[in-house]
């Protein structure tokens, strides 16, 4: 019965959320099609995944990788794996081939680590470049200024393909106020997309649970949301 419970409650939920993302799709006279509902599963198990994806979504986020690891062989429905959370260089062996797209490579020594190991593998890894847009101190990421330069450097690896952009908003309780932060990364990732360097902003990875339908109307083409579709994480000791 708990089983039953938690498959209808997620099935409602991402009804709820992909309602949500058509509406504001709308709003902003964007095509459909144009936005990704991305499932970020910290902390969820396997069979929330499975209730998940067989609703309808397509595309799983972990945050650790040795969780990543350990949950994959365990989802039973066929679903894309991203890498969503901060990447520490000595796990980019377990994360890099065992995801379709990494949305956090926030550094140039990171970038050079994941370049190196898609060689080993024989692979060339997606990335997005993090964009630390509001400028806060506890978050990761390249700044506005540095992104031109970084974009530039990232580009000569010949294992590693720049797909995009993505960032994380300052959390607020009324979205209106981080409006900025996505509109400001839809703007870098235009401008750099114009200067004739190669780089094509396909992925706009930004909004998340409280957030994402401003950013939806701001230009993301990827959201990642936990807590609106499976509720709220259970505590972990």
């Amino acid at each position: 019965m708990e089983a039953k419970n938690m498959d209808e409650n997620i099935r409602e939920n991402v009804k709820e959320v992909l309602s949500r993302i058509d509406a504001a799709v709308v709003r902003a006279g964007r095509g459909p099609g144009e936005v990704n509902l991305l499932a970020a599963t910290k902390n969820r198990s396997p069979e929330e995944v499975d209730a998940a994806v067989s609703c309808g979504v397509k595309i799983a986020g972990e945050n650790r990788a040795q969780e990543l690891l350990e949950k994959v062989p365990r989802v039973l429905q066929t679903v894309e794996w991203h890498f969503i959370g901060h990447l520490q260089r000595n796990k980019v062996r377990l994360v890099v081939g065992s995801v379709e797209l990494v949305h956090s490579m926030d550094s140039l020594s990171l970038a050079s680590e994941i370049d190196e190991r898609a060689r080993q593998c024989g692979i060339i890894q997606s990335v997005l470049l993090q964009v630390n847009v509001a400028g806060e101190e506890a978050k990761s990421g390249f700044d506005a200024a540095e992104l031109r330069g970084a974009l530039e450097e990232a580009g000569r690896l010949q294992n590693v393909r720049i797909r995009g952009l993505s960032t994380i908003a300052p959390l607020a309780e009324d979205p209106e106020e981080v409006r900025w932060v996505f509109r400001r990364l839809a703007e870098l990732g235009r401008e750099l997309g114009g200067e004739g360097g190669g780089f094509v902003c396909d992925v706009l990875s930004m909004g998340m649970t409280n957030d994402y339908e401003v950013a939806v109307e701001e230009g993301s083409t990827c959201v990642r949301v936990g807590t609106a579709l499976f509720g709220p994480r259970a505590k972990t000791g």
